[in-house]
């Protein structure tokens, strides 16, 4: 065997290894990001709002196909945990136009905040967030437990949630 090949193949490995952990590992550990989200109505909320909440920030869009499949799930999440000290926050990229989130929000009935995040530094500073749906879970204390890219899995996500929903 040639050296370069011989090179060549454990390099392969070694990035092949990196690349799976990368791809694996949660980086949802640590605290949520001091972001400030501009509701609806123009009222606005930050991450320290959200202490004292189990929240899921959900980034989505109303021309992802999935976020529109997902959200009856979100919403009946919502109604299932809010009593308890559950919350939702949906934010909207930045390239979804404000007036197909508002008809949205009305037509769906979105009974939790709708963010927009028009000019893009809250996806950026979620981790840069460029797939929608990209769902962040939140415990009380304002640290992400947990980053769901695509659909949750509900019946997992609904554990997880009543675990941290009993943590002081």
């Amino acid at each position: 065997m040639n050296p370069m090949k011989r090179l060549f193949l454990p390099v392969l490995a070694l990035l092949v290894a990196a690349g799976a952990w990368f791809l694996s590992a949660d980086p949802a550990q640590g605290p949520a990001p001091a972001s400030d989200f501009v509701l609806l109505d123009g009222s606005r909320i930050s991450t320290n709002d959200l202490q004292g909440k189990v929240t899921l920030v959900n980034f989505w869009a109303t021309s992802c196909v999935s976020c529109v499949a997902e959200m009856p799930k979100l919403i009946s999440t919502y109604e299932k945990y809010k009593a308890s000290g559950y919350d939702t926050v949906a934010v909207a990229m930045r390239y979804d136009p404000p007036s197909y989130v508002v008809n949205f929000t009305q037509t769906r009935q979105l009974p939790f905040k709708v963010a927009i995040d028009n000019t893009g530094q809250v996806a950026q500073a979620w981790g840069d967030v460029k797939l929608t749906p990209t769902s962040y879970l939140v415990n009380k204390q304002g640290k992400i437990i947990k980053r769901y890219v695509g659909e949750p899995d509900f019946a997992e996500l609904h554990r997880l949630i009543e675990t941290l929903l009993k943590e002081a």
